[in-house]
């Protein structure tokens, strides 16, 4: 009997192991899924490759405040923003460049899917735009994106020289495709960058994106 007992608690104790390893490993998945929040740690990304061949960290940048842009030049909503004369997102990112801010921008569209670039394509297309991001991340994979939890084309994100992710979501506060209301919108990351420019927090520090949905 005693032999009997001692294998059923040596049963019960593994069970008992294994289901504080389970959800233990549930807990370390759900964090390392989890959306991102405003007002904490931004998702880290390492060693991912630019188009202009460097490979990059977010760690490179610390102490800088980080812009990324998620783009896909065929999208509406995205010509909306880089269209002439207005040239929205050229603007902010020109402005970015000037007051030190790393300006990433970010392809997500997996190979054959409308958006998709190779490198050479996407410094073109850049050029062809007049287009001055800091470093164009090249993500096939959708990797960088879905640790972002990017949704749409622009999905915008602002990182402060801390690491803590100030503001993410839509460009501005107009959901539309026509250039003429850029002017009467309020833009969300102009907004926020100032603010994390004063050591504040943003009025806004995040908003629903719009845009054509990211082609993971």
């Amino acid at each position: 009997m005693i032999k009997s007992l001692t294998r059923r608690n040596l049963g019960l104790a593994a069970g008992m192991a294994t289901a504080v390893a389970l959800t233990a490993a549930s807990m370390i998945a759900f964090t390392a899924t989890a959306a991102p929040i405003s007002g904490e740690q931004a998702p880290t990304f390492a060693d991912v490759v630019t188009a202009s061949g460097e490979t990059i960290s977010l760690a490179n940048f610390t102490d800088k405040t980080v812009v990324l842009e998620w783009t896909n030049h065929d999208c509406p909503f995205v010509k909306k923003h880089y269209a002439e004369p207005v040239k929205n997102m050229q603007t902010l990112q020109t402005g970015a460049a000037e007051n030190d801010v790393v300006w990433i921008q970010v392809i997500s569209s997996a190979p054959g899917k409308q958006g998709h670039l190779e490198a050479d394509a996407a410094l073109a297309k850049n050029a062809e735009r007049g287009a001055t991001p800091s470093y164009t991340i090249l993500d096939p994979n959708g990797d960088v994106g879905r640790a972002y939890e990017a949704k749409t084309t622009p999905h915008m994100y602002v990182i402060d020289g801390a690491g803590t992710l100030a503001y993410q979501g839509a460009i501005d506060s107009i959901r539309s495709a026509k250039v003429d209301d850029i002017a009467v919108a309020t833009n969300y990351v102009t907004a926020a960058l100032m603010a994390v420019s004063a050591t504040d927090v943003p009025e806004v520090t995040s908003s629903a994106p719009y845009g054509c949905s990211v082609k993971y």
